[in-house]
């Protein structure tokens, strides 16, 4: 379980985040939504410790994960997938995977097997480089390469961002799957809140950087005020 308390970031004298409090639980998804500039990005990269807190406390269970370094958080299970499909365009498929089971004591071979079971896709295509790949399987290689070191959370930022429908549904249906076969504690950042909503078990919704909502996704859902006027149309 990831605990965030009176978390508050600045980029010198803009402050990205204000006092953000919230539970992901495990074994759940939490969406994380809001507009463009609510402080989204800045959250998951805090968490992963690409970006030190001005104050607050971030705890993964007993281990507290603000102002560790990346690679610290990373060994305690924490795997981010950035916006923008994080991969290495020169590299394969299967050395993108390969660079993501660097940090972790996992079998590479079982490692590697497992992520081609769960996208085919990427099996037929392990030798091909990631430029070379459509953008719905770059998301898929970029997810796989977090989850090929067996993390216990999983940072999701904007996994659907340019993704056509078909994709994204798709995607999104990968990731409610995760979470229950694996327990995974999933953050899960998008923009497209009917998306995520869809998904998500909780909800928490930023506003210039503050927390203005956080319950049940089904809650959020069905308050009508609340999605006029921070997430827009939700269908």
């Amino acid at each position: 379980m990831i605990v965030v308390e009176e978390l508050s970031v600045s980029y010198g004298a803009v402050q990205a985040l204000r006092e953000v409090s919230f539970r992901a639980e495990t074994g759940v998804i939490t969406a994380v939504l809001g507009a463009n500039g609510a402080g989204k990005t800045t959250l998951l990269r805090t968490i992963s410790g690409l970006k030190e807190p001005a104050k607050g406390t971030i705890t993964l269970d007993e281990h507290s994960l603000a102002r560790q370094k990346p690679e610290n958080i990373a060994r305690l299970g924490v795997g981010h997938v950035p916006e923008g499909r994080g991969v290495i365009s020169e590299f394969t498929v299967e050395e993108n995977l390969r660079l993501g089971a660097m940090m972790a004591k996992v079998n590479l071979s079982d490692g590697l097997e497992e992520q081609y079971q769960r996208f085919p896709v990427l099996g037929e295509r392990r030798k091909q480089h990631a430029a070379k790949l459509s953008g719905g399987e770059r998301q898929m290689l970029a997810m796989a390469r977090a989850l090929i070191a067996q993390p216990s959370v999983l940072l999701l930022d904007e996994p659907s961002l340019g993704l056509a429908p078909q994709v994204t549904a798709q995607l999104m249906h990968t990731i409610r799957d995760l979470c229950a076969s694996k327990g995974l504690t999933v953050i899960l950042v998008e923009q497209n809140a009917s998306t995520a909503l869809r998904i998500a078990d909780h909800a928490v919704i930023l506003y210039l950087g503050r927390v203005v909502a956080n319950d049940a996704a089904s809650i959020i859902v069905a308050d009508e005020d609340l999605r006029q006027h921070y997430l827009g149309k939700v269908e």
